[in-house]
């Protein structure tokens, strides 16, 4: 297959949710036969450019062009027709995995049953192993798609891309679920459709490998384009720096506390393919922030000491006793509380009361002969919401009513009388506006002068050198790195988030 040598280009595109904005006059070019890597931080904008283009979404403003034609776009078919393209991440999500991979090949033409009702099994069975043949992929094409491994269904996505005649491919994160000699297998494939006239989109949060493979990077931030340069001409440095932007000067109340003796311990931690050998430990009044990307492993490594997630190995010893720790009931009798980083799903309930999701771990405290006694909820309501600041017209207030600050309040107010020594933060600050992020950092240095432990669990690199007194990072599901707090920089903790080496730094 060739393809004609074009020009993918969008042009001051721009998009809106409600009112806000998520993407100002974004600028971004792909050639016909080149690799083209789209980074930046999370909450960029990568994702709702490449749902532009991909048909997903539609534009406010700005155009799209193949060539000197501007083409519209409404849907992913309309897409598909341009020859645009993606393979996701979720691959899963994009195959059907009760009928055949020769199918799950010809998915789209048989579904919009292109010329009739033509299709004979030989014909489908002959094209579908011509595709994989020329990826270099050997699989049975008879055999259903459920059970094969995740390689081999991206193989079955991009051989997809080829019978559909392809122009240009999206790849959103394609290397994140795949074992190292699988990557080098996907890159040997992408580099053999840039040989033959495919333009490739290529994002990724792994730096080493973009400037391995790509011939040129753009960098998104805060909706915006930022940078676009060759990678022959730019370094990792260079990208991290665009990525991150200015360098944030924001005062964060951090306090000198007393560290104490260790508090909680992990072992080998493990957990699946997410969470990996992890050994930490937290003392009394110590903040520990653990960064990472999306996908690093902490949510999933908060879940594992909170109980939620079972580990497979290793062990977790809190103020030397070693916990069994098969649910989150375990983990709260131990002493070890969780603010989730979904605080509408886990952390609180939406439908009741202020009152009463402040009052629902120290239930037992607040009833007698199994009734709750009301003037005692009341008065511990009050107390806390006094001290913890929600801004809320009654503590009767649905707290789906608060906004997502006073709700996160609420969240971490509920375990804060409790006897607990060690408090989880997932994200604590998502969805939340400055003031009340100034909030959560006082009250999470409150708990640290109590000598409580605090993990706290961020993508925001700026907040852990802010807020925290060790700094570990977190990549692939395994600690990769440890800093002090005055050794941390944003550059440095992305790097290592990034998969960068030790030896390279």
């Amino acid at each position: 297959m060739t393809a004609n040598q074009e020009t993918l280009r969008l042009t001051r595109i721009t998009k809106s949710f409600a009112g806000v904005p998520a993407l100002s006059e974004v600028d971004f070019t792909v050639h016909s036969g080149e690799i083209h890597a789209l980074l930046g931080a999370n909450g960029a904008g990568k994702s709702t450019l490449m749902k532009i283009l991909s048909g997903a979404y539609t534009l406010d403003s700005g155009s799209i062009t193949i060539g000197s034609q501007e083409i519209q776009m409404q849907s992913p078919s309309d897409a598909k027709r341009q020859g645009i393209h993606c393979v996701y991440q979720e691959i899963d999500t994009a195959l059907v995995p009760q009928i055949t991979v020769a199918e799950n090949i010809l998915l789209d033409r048989l579904s919009n049953r292109e010329g009739g009702l033509w299709h004979s099994w030989g014909q489908i069975y002959q094209e579908a192993e011509a595709a994989l043949a020329k990826l270099g992929a050997s699989i049975d094409v008879r055999q259903k798609v459920e059970g094969l491994s995740l390689s081999e269904k991206q193989m079955i996505l991009i051989a997809r891309t080829l019978v559909e005649k392809a122009k240009f491919i999206i790849f959103d994160e394609p290397t994140a679920p795949l074992s190292h000699e699988e990557t080098n297998n996907l890159f040997r494939v992408m580099k053999q459709m840039k040989e033959e006239g495919i333009g490739c989109i290529f994002i990724s949060h792994r730096l080493p490998e973009v400037f391995e493979h790509c011939d040129r990077v753009t960098v998104m931030r805060d909706g915006k384009h930022v940078y676009t340069e060759s990678t022959s001409r730019s370094s990792i440095d260079e990208v991290i720096g665009q990525m991150l932007g200015k360098s944030f000067d924001e005062e964060f109340p951090k306090r000198t506390v007393p560290i104490g003796e260790v508090l909680l311990k992990t072992t080998q931690l493990t957990s699946g393919n997410k969470v990996k050998q992890v050994n930490l430990e937290v003392r009394e009044g110590e903040i520990v922030g653990v960064v990472g990307l999306v996908g690093a492993g902490k949510t999933e490594l908060s879940n594992v000491l909170f109980g939620a997630l079972r580990s497979d190995s290793g062990h977790v010893q809190l103020r030397g006793t070693r916990l069994r720790l098969k649910d989150p009931t375990d983990a709260i009798d131990a002493g070890i509380v969780l603010i989730p980083e979904e605080r509408r799903k886990h952390g609180i309930i939406v439908e009741d009361s202020v009152q009463h999701n402040l009052s629902l771990p120290l239930l037992k405290q607040l009833s007698q002969f199994g009734f709750v006694r009301s003037a005692m909820e009341q008065a511990h309501a009050g107390r806390l919401i006094e001290r913890l600041g929600v801004k809320t017209s009654s503590m009767r207030q649905q707290v789906k009513f608060l906004s997502g600050g006073n709700q996160q309040k609420v969240a971490i107010g509920k375990w804060v009388d409790t006897k607990a020594d060690v408090f989880l933060f997932d994200e604590p600050t998502k969805g939340v506006d400055i003031g009340a992020k100034s909030d959560i950092f006082r009250l999470i240095g409150d708990l640290a002068e109590q000598g409580k432990g605090i993990l706290y669990f961020t993508c925001e690199f700026a907040e852990a050198i802010g807020i925290a007194d060790r700094i570990l990072v977190m990549c692939e599901g395994r600690i990769v790195k440890e800093f002090r707090q005055e050794e941390a920089t944003q550059e440095k903790l992305l790097y290592y988030a990034s998969a960068g080496r030790e030896e390279q730094a």
